[in-house]
C-alpha cells in the first residue's frame, strides 16, 4: 500500500520496474491527472520528481498512464555519467504536471519549436527527494536548452519547505545563496549525453537566465498548450505515452 498524498488524493504503487500512480484504486497519469498548481494564488506549482539529486539512474514516464520507470539506452539501463565536480544529477529533477512544450509551435525566445514533453524543472533545495515524489516548489527563473534540435526550457524552483526559501525571490537571488551553482547546473546540461556518443547540447540565449516573471508566464503558456491552446478545439487523452490530441467535432 502507497501512501496517500493528502492534497492530490493519489497514491505510488511499485509494480515491477515501475511506479504508478493511483487514485481510488484506479492507475493514473502523473502527467494529466495530477494539477499544476498546488496553490494558484501564490503560485506554487506541483513537481513529479523522476530523479532524485545527487543518483545516476535516467528515469522517466513515458509508457501507457506514465508510470516512472527507468530509461533504456542500446539495451541498457540508463545511467548518466558524472560531470565534475558534480556526482550524478545536480538537482532534484522533474517535470511539471498539466504543461507541455509543443513541437508544432516555435518557440518566442528561441525560434525553434518544443520538445514534446512537460516542461522539466530542477528543484535546487538541498534535500534529496524521492522518485516519484510530488514537490511543492516555488519556481524561481528558467533557461532554455536545445536538445537534438528541439528547445527544452529547464525550470529552476525550491522546494517551498527547504530552509533557503525565504532568502530566494527570483533567478538572481539564486547567485548569492548558491554561489556558482547555476553556472554548474548549465555546464551539466550541455555535457550529459557526450558520454553516450551524442553532440553536447547547447544552452540558447547565451545562457541568460530567464526572471521569476517570464518564468511564470512561460509555465501559463505551455498549460494553455496541455488544455488545447485554450480554444476548446481539442480535448486530450490521457492513457497513451504522450498526450493524443483529438479533435472534437462541431
Amino acid at each position: 500500500m502507497g501512501i496517500v498524498d493528502p492534497q492530490t488524493s493519489h497514491e505510488v504503487r511499485n509494480r515491477g520496474e515501475s511506479l504508478f500512480f493511483e487514485r481510488n484504486g484506479q492507475a493514473i497519469s502523473p502527467w494529466h491527472d495530477i494539477p499544476l498548481f498546488s496553490d494558484r494564488e501564490n503560485n506554487i506549482l506541483n513537481m513529479i520528481v523522476e530523479i532524485p539529486l545527487k543518483t545516476n539512474a535516467k528515469m522517466e514516464g513515458k509508457e501507457l498512464h506514465n508510470p516512472i520507470k527507468q530509461d533504456v539506452f542500446k539495451d541498457k539501463p540508463r545511467f548518466m555519467a558524472n560531470i565534475e565536480p558534480l556526482q550524478g544529477y545536480p538537482c532534484n529533477y522533474g517535470a511539471l504536471p498539466q504543461t507541455w512544450e509543443s513541437p508544432d509551435e516555435i518557440d518566442a525566445e528561441t525560434g525553434i519549436p518544443g520538445d514534446d514533453d512537460p516542461l522539466d524543472v530542477c528543484e535546487i533545495g538541498s534535500t534529496n527527494a524521492c522518485c516519484a515524489e510530488v514537490k511543492r516548489v516555488k519556481p524561481l527563473g528558467a533557461f532554455a536548452v536545445i536538445d537534438e534540435g528541439q528547445t527544452d526550457w529547464k525550470v529552476i524552483a525550491i522546494d517551498i519547505n527547504d530552509p533557503i526559501v525565504p532568502k530566494l525571490s527570483d533567478i538572481h537571488d539564486v547567485e548569492a545563496v548558491l554561489p556558482g551553482y547555476l553556472g554548474s547546473l548549465q555546464k551539466w546540461y550541455r555535457a550529459y549525453k557526450v558520454s553516450e556518443g551524442k553532440p553536447q547540447n547547447a544552452i540558447a540565449l547565451g545562457g541568460e537566465l530567464k526572471t521569476r516573471q517570464f518564468t511564470l508566464s512561460l509555465i501559463k503558456r505551455c498549460h494553455a498548450l496541455w488544455e488545447g491552446y485554450e480554444r476548446g478545439l481539442l480535448t486530450w487523452v490521457s492513457t497513451t505515452a504522450h498526450a493524443i490530441q483529438v479533435r472534437r467535432s462541431g
